[in-house]
């Protein structure tokens, strides 16, 4: 990693698995920190969600989500295990896990009950479904659980489908950026106070935030938001929209924009037309308004006609595959896929220009470093032997 990355030197211990918090250490990875992914003895469930398998042997999941990482396996329910964290943790910087509440106290590793005391500078950070208290407190979280609990899916969807989870994970990667937000934001006091704290992130909370518009809009009329498909509750003409050829997007925000966009595809005629002369006109007469733009846009081709509005000033973009979206020039331009050997991933995406950081090492195998990471805590050959055969440091199977 180089010298210059904006992390470098900062050390993480990472104990969490599957998306969010394996998300935010890649992140953390990528900009220069050290991170030693600890799984448990049956290792990161990801691991087994294929196929597809990459050529590797990696559940492309798996892959997705630990780049950058060394991998080794304890059972912290060991003394064994224990007394390898302990030594994780003594130059540690980060420790992040997603455990159910009450996991780590019933190990004696609890943040409050040892080792805020023990590592006075450690930045700890929890994710969870729902925190540990209240009255759905240490309960068990999953992303589309959420999406369902918290209104996400209530405004995902249209009339024939109904509710519907949103197509990606989405509660559980913004939570990733969450967690990584607290544990930049503590590291930062950190640096003022001398003293590290507790930072948490829930799923329940990240899954409540992102009700925007929809929360306000509820909050001041009382209205429940409705299933629009594609369309936004609060502006009009944005949608999607069929072409000739497939389907766009248009995103039209203002009045500038929807004249522009009237006088290209020649409906100049609403611009004299009451019923869309501003967005709250639009809004009221929305079917009219698309039936408008359909009927012009029927005869274009969606890749021609969305770089010529986006040429002048309106925002649309025709509906892409993924493998589309992935082969788009400006993807390659923006250097948004990540090479190495057989790997393949999507590099983090922020970019800092004079402390830039870089993709690190392809997904580490189950356990692969163990005796690497053994060595540089001090443990003898004898030791880690004992501790490979009391199961406490479990090895990769051969």
């Amino acid at each position: 990693m180089a010298m210059n990355a904006a992390l470098h030197g900062l050390k993480v211990v990472d104990l969490t698995r599957v998306l969010a918090g394996p998300l935010c250490t890649q992140m953390l990875a990528d900009h220069g920190a050290r991170v030693v992914k600890v799984e448990p003895p049956g290792g990161d469930e990801t691991r087994q969600l294929g196929p597809p398998f990459d050529l590797d042997g990696h559940a492309a999941y798996f892959s997705a989500l630990n780049r950058g990482k060394r991998s080794i396996s304890l059972d912290l329910s060991t003394p064994g295990g224990q007394e390898v964290l302990h030594r994780l943790l003594a130059d540690a910087d980060v420790l992040i896990e997603n455990f159910l509440p009450g996991t780590m106290e019933r190990w004696g590793l609890g943040y409050e009950q040892a080792l805020a005391a023990a590592y006075p500078r450690l930045v700890y950070c929890s994710v969870t479904g729902f925190g540990a208290d209240g009255p759905l407190g240490g309960l068990p979280g999953y992303d589309a659980v959420l999406q369902a609990l918290c209104g996400v899916m209530s405004i995902n969807g249209d009339a024939a489908t109904g509710a519907t989870r949103v197509g990606i994970p989405v509660v559980d990667h913004l939570t990733g950026y969450v967690a990584l937000s607290a544990i930049l934001m503590a590291l930062l006091a950190r640096g003022l106070s001398g003293r590290g704290q507790r930072v948490e992130a829930t799923l329940y909370d990240t899954a409540l935030s992102l009700l925007l518009p929809h929360a306000s809009n509820w909050f001041a009329s009382q209205q429940s938001p409705a299933l629009l498909g594609s369309a936004h509750p609060n502006i009009a003409p944005y949608d999607k929209f069929r072409a000739r050829d497939g389907e766009l997007f248009i995103g039209i925000l203002n009045d500038g924009q929807f004249r522009r966009f009237c006088s290209h595809v020649g409906l100049e005629a609403l611009l004299a037309d009451a019923r869309f002369a501003s967005n709250t006109a639009r809004l009221a007469h929305r079917a009219a308004l698309r039936a408008a733009i359909e009927a012009a846009i029927a005869g274009r081709d969606c890749g021609p006609l969305c770089d010529a509005l986006m040429r002048s000033g309106v925002p649309a973009g025709p509906v892409l595959s993924v493998p589309q979206a992935l082969a788009h020039p400006h993807c390659a331009h923006r250097q948004m896929l990540v090479r190495a050997g057989s790997y393949t991933g999507l590099r983090a995406p922020m970019r800092l220009a004079g402390t830039p950081g870089a993709p690190g090492a392809p997904p580490p195998a189950f356990a692969q470093h163990a005796g690497e990471v053994l060595g540089e805590l001090g443990f003898t050959d004898p030791q880690r032997e004992a501790l490979h055969a009391s199961g406490a440091v479990p090895l990769p199977a051969h």
